[in-house]
């Protein structure tokens, strides 16, 4: 496999949110201000970069019996890691996202990413696909926060917009609202894409990416 398919695939063709619809926890519970999900978003892709080096580096060197458990923990000293940064450094930023932060350690695509690529690949590749895939989920945060704050509050990073300042939902600003704007994005998706992106293949078994780790894997 060439190298830029690596690196791109995860920003459209497989964007773990819109097309795998993983991760969908901190997508919903933190995207009510863009500058909370942005934040969210390049904590996990952090941790997904340091991961996916990690597993890759030491991969041969993991029993096969006990790889989970080993992907766990070092899933587990990035999310600590990246904790205490965002911690130290943008204090604000870790009490908005409170206990989602902590989280990022059971975050599907972080963990789909080291069985599925990290563990069967070299450390360059593994990185490649880290920064496609997290550069991805920023994105998929990214719009669905700004559907939900626009619409929401009238804003966008916290910028008052004009008209629309005066003229919002706030149900989008609450949990109902994620879920709305979640549907009405993955419909604009799939009516854009003629249904090419979300097929129903894809949620099933087979097209899981988790299958492995689950022992399903080829299963309809």
């Amino acid at each position: 496999m060439s190298k830029l398919p690596i690196l791109t695939k995860g920003i459209a063709k497989e964007n773990p949110v819109m097309v795998s619809l993983l991760g969908l926890c901190p997508l919903l519970a933190v995207s009510a201000h863009v500058s909370h999900a942005l934040g969210m978003g390049v904590a996990t892709a952090f941790v997904l970069l340091g991961v996916n080096a990690s597993i890759a580096l030491i991969r041969n060197v993991i029993p096969d019996k006990v790889r989970i458990p080993c992907f766990i923990i070092v899933i587990a000293g990035f999310v600590t890691l990246t904790t205490m940064l965002v911690q130290a450094y943008a204090y604000s930023l870790y009490l908005a996202l409170g206990i989602f932060l902590p989280l990022i350690t059971v975050n599907c695509v972080i963990f789909s990413r080291a069985e599925v690529f990290a563990r069967k690949n070299t450390v360059f590749d593994s990185i490649l696909d880290a920064l496609g895939m997290g550069a991805g989920f920023i994105l998929a945060m990214l719009a669905i926060s700004t559907v939900r704050e626009v619409i929401g509050n009238g804003s966008w990073l916290g910028i008052p917009l004009p008209v629309l300042s005066e003229i919002n939902i706030p149900l989008f600003s609450f949990a109902p609202g994620g879920f709305i704007a979640f549907g009405i994005l993955l419909a604009v998706i799939n009516k854009v894409s003629k249904g090419k992106v979300v097929s129903k293949k894809e949620y099933g078994c087979k097209g899981c990416p988790s299958a492995q780790a689950c022992g399903k894997e080829g299963a309809n």
